[in-house]
């Protein structure tokens, strides 16, 4: 879920196989004029954002680096690096914070492209109590001058708790482990950048720093955040917009689409531990029956979003887990609870929280019974995206889709 930043830009998919694009700013100020390429000018407008960072898709003599991009892919893809680097990733997939063979993936691909001078152990897991592993596999590499601007590509690198059946003969070799949600075609992406950009900077063509970011920890472990609490954003240089990617697999192939504004809802997490008292089902009012109150704390619930929001606001309060009882004949004595909270702002979503904690608590009292709230550690706030980039990388998507367009997504 990126780097969890207030302001967040556009989010838009490309799919190559299944490719996405996503790009966010970061707190600090936009300016057109600080990105790391040389051979720039003043911008006339928006629509000449483009030409400023050296998207162009036609080389010229004012335009040296477009050719050095152009040969450095084309070496890339005559060593057939992408396939190769991908497959090796989608084999060995790890879940978050145990991404120790990832990272040392990682490491030797990006020695392999001669960036040696990469730092690791980001992304420590602090909430040991929560989720297994210690982390700290993270890895970090600037591209450059090591100086202002700086400009920040990331993509994820954990895996899913999903047994891969697949017929192909690079499928996950760890049982249960698969890449479903494709961080490793995202790694390989972020990888074939790295080695584009170094060529760039071997030949004296940055003017400034890319930060290229290997996050782990994406699924539910927040390693985003980890490593901006770590320092990766405010570190010198310190980082002024973010680029990072998503694969898309309802898109067909080389399509681009994205909108500017709320994109992605804010997530959160819950967990209702419904206690009462159990006995013969036989004898029923000898007990406080925890599933009677759970099933009134499922039906209320729903009243949140049709009774407590307001008509113009979007949220989304579901149940999706029901854990109760081992036997037809036996009340148990608690019931647990499971489902998720979404919102497209931060404040609806916390807004959200503090709903189910007081119409679960009320509905357990009236049935006899109690109930313990908990939600994730850390939440995963909306994308929103910057209307005047979005404007910006609509061009770029008209140069590089395959049907010459922005794709406006639902």
């Amino acid at each position: 879920i990126l780097l969890r930043r207030r302001r967040m830009m556009m989010m838009m998919y490309h799919r190559i196989g299944y490719l996405g694009l996503t790009i966010c700013t970061l707190l600090l100020p936009w300016n057109v004029q600080s990105l790391p390429f040389k051979h720039s000018r003043q911008p006339e407008s928006t629509d000449d954002i483009g030409n400023e960072m050296g998207i162009d898709s036609h080389p010229s003599s004012s335009n040296d680096w477009s050719a050095t991009v152009q040969n450095a892919l084309q070496d890339l893809l005559d060593s057939n690096f992408h396939v190769n680097v991908r497959r090796e990733l989608h084999k060995t997939p790890e879940l978050l914070f145990n991404e120790e063979e990832t990272s040392a993936s990682i490491i030797r691909a990006l020695e392999s492209l001669n960036i040696t001078n990469y730092s690791t152990g980001w992304g420590v897991n602090i909430h040991r109590d929560v989720f297994d592993g210690t982390g700290g596999y993270g890895v970090v590499v600037d591209i450059g001058t090591g100086k202002p601007p700086c400009v920040l590509l990331r993509a994820d690198m954990d895996a899913l708790p999903v047994l891969e059946e697949t017929p192909v003969d690079f499928r996950s070799q760890n049982a249960g482990k698969m890449h479903a949600c494709g961080h490793d075609g995202h790694s390989t992406m972020l990888l074939g950048a790295a080695g584009v950009l170094k060529r760039m900077e071997e030949l004296g063509e940055l003017d400034g720093t890319v930060r290229i970011m290997f996050q782990p920890a994406e699924e539910g472990g927040a390693g985003g955040k980890r490593m901006r609490e770590e320092g990766v954003l405010s570190m010198y240089p310190p980082v002024e917009h973010a680029f990072a990617m998503h694969l898309w697999p309802t898109l067909g192939s080389g399509v681009i689409a994205g909108r500017p504004g709320a994109l992605f809802a804010g997530a959160d997490a819950f967990e209702l531990v419904v206690t009462g008292v159990g006995g013969h089902a036989a004898m029923p009012h000898l007990t406080v029956d925890p599933v009677v109150a759970s099933s009134a704390i499922v039906l209320s619930l729903q009243s949140i979003v049709s009774r407590h929001l307001s008509p113009s606001e979007s949220g989304v309060c579901s149940v999706t887990m029901i854990d109760a009882g081992e036997t037809f004949n036996v009340i148990p004595s608690k019931v647990v609870l499971r489902g998720t909270i979404r919102a497209l702002s931060t404040t609806l979503l916390l807004e959200l929280q503090e709903k189910v904690k007081k119409i679960s608590a009320a509905v357990a009292e009236a049935h006899g019974c109690s109930v313990n709230a908990t939600f994730w550690r850390d939440y995963y706030p909306p994308t929103v995206n910057d209307a005047e980039l979005f404007d910006f990388v609509t061009g770029v998507a008209e140069d590089l889709s395959i049907d010459g367009k922005m794709t406006i997504t639902d």
